[in-house]
């Protein structure tokens, strides 16, 4: 039987109902192409290449392109950046509250999933092996179960951002008229479904470890498909998706509901088992927490947390899944301050990041806020917002050195640091530049304020007087053009941890293996675990307290990390009230010590139709099957 290879293209975009009959009067015109394409092994991995071009990469996709990053609380950038390119302009215009369904996004994530699924179809349809040319049968397994999986990963990101969608399995003969294209929105849990059952299957094909493992770096294997289906479980169970009472009335054109109406219990279930599952299969030796270790034998907090984004291939076992190719340069560019030279120091963080930070002792600075929007300050944590330390702050286990220009081993924070800065947990550091920070390539401090060499009025510098200094190579040197390969890290295993405990404490409260995995978290950031002997922290004794403490690690372990806050943030249904809280920072109008008050940049309008989006107008005016999300 022939088929329209374009077919799934236009199922789903449907450009105009006119052109889709004038195409369908036509015998297709690229069947000579694609039999030059798979009878030539280059041109067939080439194909297959194109269809891995949409994996995300989490150092540029997910802050600029995608903008989760910035649609989050983590990060904020000028809102002159908007003039630049459309990129910026959708992120500001989201957090402005400007989008609605007729802004088509700059990376439209619908209509690219529809055409990269449409590839990957027609590679499985027409791949074959070419003895002659050393492509054979084995590996032209091999590239169909990878282009499986790459509708499936691609599917699953659609699902997280947008919710339900007509789900497309197979290519579509080209005999089927318009209307029986216009597909509505396949039911949520049917799509899990359908989505468990192929990794599952994909899972038990793909090898844990491939032998020439540089070379396929970046492909998938067995962890990669049992960690994003026990994430998509997670997800599954989440409020957002679960039962959510404010989709109940979300239904297809034919009455068919698109979301379940009622919570389902079982669902946190199937993910602790999934998550269960991956992890069993982690701890054979496959994966482990990247740790690097200081000359006393004790874990070296500062160093493993930095080198975790740093260090890739068979020396990071930490890493699930990773795209190949990175931005790294542009990454270091905009985390860099502006002021050394081949730096653009645009990446803000927040102050509402900075006070998530625990304390060096593990204990929470800030016990949330008043209703004026002051910090509600923890006195048993030592944190306090005034005055400047006297003297060098060291650290104990670490070789760090990259607090002041004396470069003492264990020098983290220099004389003179603003106080709210100082003894703070080691995550903190090596997440955030503050002010007054040691640049060690510029060897110099950070000027970030008024009219300081990195800082305002320009919209190159951070506009709430912190930059992200995550996954920033302190090796790079933009100025002479030197910036060290880094890997971009899409999944790894401290996320399976702190998902394994949350979905224990919603299925199974009181289970020893949440304070378990919590506590091999906290380990390696260098702060106390919970627990009753001397210096830990006092765990919690409710699962709802125990939620809160899970959702704090969360924060801060993955803080400016791809789109895990973002997600967090819809997920848990907490975007409404969280934003209700103005994005705060430092005073960058001051050149003086002014600078270190508490100032509000700006407050992002978030409402409940934010929790997905929307789904472009032009598709659902072409498609009267296709029903909007839901308040837009």
């Amino acid at each position: 039987m022939k088929y329209t290879s374009s077919i799934i293209l236009i199922l789903v975009i449907l450009l105009s109902l006119s052109s889709c009959e004038d195409f369908l009067d036509k015998e297709p015109d690229d069947a000579l192409t694609l039999e030059m394409v798979f009878n030539d092994k280059l041109r067939t991995e080439e194909w297959l290449a194109g269809i891995y071009n949409k994996v995300p990469d989490a150092l540029m996709d997910y802050p600029r392109k995608w903008g989760c990053t910035f649609f989050s609380d983590d990060a904020q950038i000028a809102i002159a950046m908007g003039q630049f390119n459309d990129y910026w302009k959708w992120i500001v215009a989201n957090n402005q509250g400007g989008v609605n369904p007729t802004v088509k996004p700059p990376v439209d994530i619908w209509s690219n999933t529809y055409k990269d699924v449409r590839s990957a179809l027609l590679f499985i349809d027409n791949v074959k092996t070419l003895p002659d040319q050393g492509l054979t049968a084995e590996s032209v397994k091999q590239m169909k179960m990878e282009a499986r999986f790459l509708i499936a990963f691609y599917y699953t990101k659609m699902l997280e951002i947008y919710g339900p969608f007509p789900l497309v399995t197979e290519l579509v003969p080209s005999n089927t008229s318009i209307m029986d294209m216009m597909l509505p929105r396949t039911p949520y849990d049917e799509i899990v479904e359908w989505l468990d059952k192929e990794y599952l299957e994909l899972a038990g094909f793909f090898p844990s470890t491939y032998s020439n493992p540089d070379q396929m770096f970046g492909r998938p294997t067995k962890g990669v498909c049992m960690a994003l289906r026990a994430r998509m479980w997670l997800y599954a169970a989440s409020p957002l998706f679960n039962g959510n009472p404010d989709f109940a009335d979300m239904k297809n054109a034919d009455g068919s509901a698109i979301f379940s109406t009622t919570y389902n219990a079982e669902k946190w279930e199937k993910a602790a088992t999934a998550t269960r599952e991956f992890l069993d299969l982690a701890e054979t030796g496959i994966y482990s927490l990247y740790t690097e270790k200081y000359k006393n034998g004790e874990i070296d907090p500062f160093l493993s947390f930095q080198n975790l984004f740093l260090t890739t291939g068979n020396q990071n076992k930490e890493i699930i899944f990773s795209r190949a190719a990175s931005s790294y340069k542009w990454y270091n560019g905009i985390g860099n301050p502006r002021g050394f030279v081949g730096g653009s120091g645009y990446y803000g963080s927040t102050q509402n990041l900075v006070d998530a930070f625990f304390m060096k002792n593990g204990l929470s600075p800030i016990n949330g806020y008043d209703a004026t929007g002051n910090p509600i300050i923890n006195t048993e944590s030592g944190y306090t917002e005034s005055g400047f330390t006297t003297k060098e702050i060291i650290y104990q286990n670490t070789a760090y050195n990259m607090g002041g220009a004396s470069a003492r081993e264990g020098l983290v924070s220099d004389e003179g640091t603003f106080n709210m800065y100082a003894n703070r947990e080691p995550r903190f550091y090596i997440t955030v530049w503050h002010d007054n920070q040691w640049i060690p390539q510029a060897r110099r401090k950070t000027q970030f304020k008024h009219n300081g060499l990195d800082g305002g009025p320009t919209h190159d510098s951070p506009q709430s007087g912190y930059l992200t200094r995550k996954a920033v190579n302190p090796e790079s040197d933009p100025r002479n053009g030197k910036v060290p390969y880094q890997p971009s890290i899409i999944l790894r295993l401290g996320e399976f941890y702190l998902n394994y405990a949350e979905a224990l404490n919603e299925s199974e409260p009181g289970n020893p293996d949440i304070i378990k995995y919590l506590n091999l978290i906290r380990e390696r950031a260098g702060i106390p675990g919970y627990g009753y002997e001397a210096g830990q922290v006092t765990p919690p004794t409710t699962q709802e307290a125990m939620r809160e403490v899970i959702r704090k690690e969360r924060r801060v372990e993955f803080a400016i990390e791809g789109d895990v806050r973002y997600n967090d943030i819809r997920r848990w249904k907490i975007g409404v009230e969280l934003f209700k809280q103005p994005i705060t920072g430092m005073n960058r109008s001051s050149s003086n010590n002014d600078f270190y008050t508490r100032t509000t940049y700006m407050y992002r309008p978030f409402e409940k139709k934010n929790y997905l989006w929307p789904i472009y107008q032009n598709y659902i005016d072409n498609n009267p099957n296709l029903v909007q999300n839901k308040f837009w």
